[in-house]
C-alpha cells in the first residue's frame, strides 16, 4: 500500500511516517514528547490514577463499523427520538408553541411600529 492509496486526506508525508491516520506521530517523536515532559513511558501518566479504579481487562467493545454501518445505526438511535412537537416540552420558561396570527408580523414590520 502506498501513501497515495492510504486515503484522500492523508497526506503522504504522514502517510509514509506512520500507521495511525489520526495520530500522526512516529515512535521516536512519542519517545522525544515523553522525554520533553519528564517521564519515562505513556503508563507514567497515569501512575496518579489508583490502581483500584483502573480497568485491567480488554474493554468489551463492539467490531468496528464502516462509515455507511454507523450512520445507518446513528438514523436508527436518531429515529427513536420523540420531537419536541409530540411530546411536552418545559424548556423556555413559557416560551411554548403558539398560534401568532400572520398580520402580527405585517404590522409590527411597518416602519411606524419601528
Amino acid at each position: 500500500m502506498t501513501a497515495r492509496t492510504r486515503g484522500a486526506n492523508v497526506p503522504p508525508r504522514v502517510a509514509r511516517r506512520t500507521q495511525h491516520k489520526y495520530i500522526p506521530a512516529t515512535d521516536a517523536e512519542r519517545e522525544e514528547m515523553l522525554r520533553t515532559i519528564g517521564v519515562a513511558s505513556v503508563e507514567d501518566l497515569f501512575a496518579d490514577i489508583p490502581a483500584s479504579v483502573r480497568v485491567d481487562r480488554p474493554l468489551r467493545l463492539p467490531p468496528a463499523l464502516s462509515d455507511p454501518e454507523l450512520m445507518a445505526q446513528m438514523r436508527a438511535m436518531a429515529g427513536e427520538n420523540v420531537h419536541n412537537d409530540r411530546a411536552v416540552c418545559f424548556l423556555g420558561a413559557g416560551a411554548y408553541d403558539h398560534y401568532v396570527p400572520s398580520v402580527v408580523w405585517h404590522l409590527a414590520g411597518r416602519g411606524e411600529f419601528l
